[in-house]
């Protein structure tokens, strides 16, 4: 299944290419972005970092219809890239995102988040999503709050930044379209 291009009122979420990597590079690594991401992440992250992940990673996972990647864009600078949001097809792990320091706190999370939430339920036609978080990335969870999803399960999980309590959150299908 080809991966399409989705827009929301700012946005332009572009499926990933090999040719973001350089972009990825200049925006991703930065202590307030990888912080909370899982540890499988490297820390302090490596100049090939974004080649390497985009080539090894996630281009052949979207390839076997296993994740969806998408690089995030305002529409007002669609040249460019400003953060990544992803669904995978993994246990209580369906989607996670990034967003450079200096678009932060600005609702363009939340409006990436619901268009490939929508994506995952409509279009893949998935049941349930799952979201795992650090506890301490307040921001996520509000995100989580505010889209509807519940708070299921607690445990221990690993991230760049240590091992964290970890939160996972869901919400399922009937209840996204419900609020839609």
């Amino acid at each position: 299944m080809d991966i399409c291009t989705l827009y929301t009122e700012r946005l332009i979420l572009r499926p990933l290419e090999l040719a973001d990597a350089e972009a990825i590079q200049q925006q991703f690594p930065h202590w307030e972005v990888v912080r909370y991401l899982n540890a499988l992440v490297p820390w302090p992250y490596p100049a090939d970092g974004a080649l390497t992940y985009l080539r090894d990673i996630a281009l052949p996972a979207m390839a076997r219809g296993e994740e969806w990647h998408w690089s995030i864009r305002l529409k007002s600078t669609p040249e460019q890239l400003i953060g990544n949001v992803s669904l995978m097809n993994e246990q209580d792990n369906n989607r996670g995102f990034w967003l450079a320091p200096q678009w932060q706190g600005q609702g363009l999370m939340s409006e990436a988040s619901a268009a490939v939430t929508d994506y995952w339920f409509q279009t893949l036609g998935r049941s349930v999503l799952r979201v795992p978080k650090a506890l301490p990335n307040i921001g996520s969870r509000k995100l989580s709050q505010r889209t509807g999803m519940r708070l299921i399960a607690t445990d221990d999980g690993d991230f760049v930044s240590g091992r964290l309590p970890r939160e996972i959150w869901e919400i399922t299908r009937e209840e996204w379209l419900q609020q839609r």
